[in-house]
């Protein structure tokens, strides 16, 4: 078979794991997998940075989120599965950008297990939309292609008002702009834990803007799941 990414030839190894739980053979050749940094260590314990061992448990950005009244509470975690090295800024741009959606496929393990590991079931999964206009530009919304990923449904519960590239704004600038997101059609969402899906954690704000419509609906407790953490 063909690498997704790179599209060299090569034969995936059978493992125990795939012959008994009927796995799909890896999508990537092992160079091209081994080359996603994925996050493995000691990690900020709300937005999911990874820190030095030494470090305090919880990273100075979101010290500064818990010392505003405004947005302290609105996410309770984070959690990112990659690093965005130079290698995955260039598969997000083949990806993200020039519309190719096939591969989201090479995400689908990895997303899996840690939805699996910080999540769960018992949280209701929520992709960040994007607005009409965006939607018509790229083609598909790339936080929903995760979310089909994952073995529970998704709920498209929010909408999103057509804004500036919030990756063209200073932090400052996105605080300061007015919630693009609103709800759609949707439940009583009291009591429900939900989990937001996106494609890369920055600064935090799009979450947290998501996350306050959300609470302020009667939703228990959000958080994010994210492929990376910038």
């Amino acid at each position: 078979m063909n690498c997704l990414l790179c599209h060299s030839p090569y034969n995936p190894i059978a493992s125990w794991r795939q012959l008994l739980l009927l796995e799909e053979p890896d999508v990537l050749c092992p160079r091209c997998r081994g080359t996603f940094a994925v996050i493995r260590g000691r990690l900020c314990e709300m937005c999911g940075r990874l820190l030095e061992e030494a470090a305090p448990s919880v990273c100075a950005d979101c010290l500064r989120w818990q010392e505003d009244e405004q947005w302290g509470r609105a996410l309770v975690k984070n959690r990112s599965v990659y690093l965005y090295n130079d290698w995955m800024k260039d598969v997000v741009a083949l990806w993200k950008f020039r519309g190719d959606y096939v591969i989201v496929e090479a995400f689908r393990r990895p997303f899996v297990q840690a939805f699996r590991r910080h999540f769960g079931r018992d949280w209701c999964i929520v992709p960040i939309p994007l607005s009409p206009e965006r939607l018509h530009e790229r083609g598909f919304n790339q936080a929903e292609a995760l979310a089909r990923l994952l073995p529970s449904p998704y709920f498209p519960w929010l909408s999103r008002k057509h804004s500036e590239k919030q990756s063209k704004k200073s932090r400052r600038e996105r605080l300061e702009t007015d919630n693009p997101f609103f709800l759609a059609d949707h439940p009583p969402l009291d009591g429900k834990r939900i989990v937001l899906i996106d494609d890369i954690y920055t600064t935090g704000i799009t979450v947290r803007h998501a996350a306050r419509i959300l609470l302020e609906a009667g939703a228990a407790e959000v958080g994010a799941l994210t492929l990376v953490r910038a």
